[in-house]
Formats: C-alpha cells, structure tokens, sequence
C-alpha cells in the first residue's frame, strides 16, 4: 500500500493526513481508557464491540455476584457458607476480567496500528476511486 501511498499528488496527500488526523486512534487516550479497563472502555473506542461487551458483562457479573454474596451473608449471618458459591463466581470473573486488562495492556499499541493502518487504506483506495481519468485529447 505505500507504493499506491507514493503515486498520490499533494493534494491527496493533503486530503489523505487531514482524514487520518480525523479518523486516526491515539494510542494514549486508548492507553488512558484502559483505566476503565473493567468496563471495557479501551475496546469500545478502538471499535472491538463484542469483547467490550464481554469485559462489561464480566465487571457487572463480578458486581452482581459480591451484592448477592452481601445479602446473602445479610439474610443468614450464622450459616458461613451461605453467600461461598456468589463470592467465589464473583472472585472468578474478577481474576479472568484483570488477566484481560492486563494483556490488553501489551495488545493495544497493535490494536491501535492495526486500525490506523486499516483507515489509512481504505482513504487511499476511496482517493483513488474518485481519481479522475488523465484527459486524452481528440
């Protein structure tokens, strides 16, 4: 794709950067977003909805299951073992939602190159669609 990069003119160059700057993904707002790892955020923004789905659904199960542990040891406080199954799922989710977040911390600068890349070519193959024909006279 550099190749086809090099045959722009100066004014597709120029429209190509002004897109990119629009449409590109910066590295450390994805960086900054993974903060919100939990929630899957960072996925959200680099457009991975169905794994940021998943890590939300994960957060929420792990939320859910420490309440229902809460009122479970609420409800029956004599009997220990009342709320184990609710903590024990909760801890789960919690261990497999954080060994995420912390691969994805190695993912991202890929993710990011992968989408930037990706963008970039599909703006050169639109400029050279509406590329018009040389003029060849009569």
């Amino acid at each position: 794709m550099a190749m086809i990069k090099r045959e722009l003119t100066a004014q597709e160059l120029l429209v190509l950067n002004s897109e990119m700057e629009r449409q590109e993904k910066s590295l450390a707002l994805a960086y900054l977003m993974l903060l919100g790892g939990h929630l899957g955020v960072h996925r959200f923004y680099l457009k991975k909805t169905g794994t940021a789905v998943v890590q939300l659904i994960l957060f929420l199960a792990a939320l859910l299951l420490y309440f229902l542990f809460a009122v479970l040891q609420g409800i029956y406080p004599e009997d220990e073992f009342s709320g184990l199954l609710p903590l024990l799922l909760s801890v789960l989710c919690g261990i497999i939602l954080t060994v995420w977040i912390i691969i994805d911390l190695f993912l991202i600068p890929r993710m990011i190159r992968e989408w930037n890349d990706r963008t970039e070519q599909e703006l050169i193959r639109q400029l050279m669609t509406f590329r018009r024909p040389p003029h060849t006279p009569n």
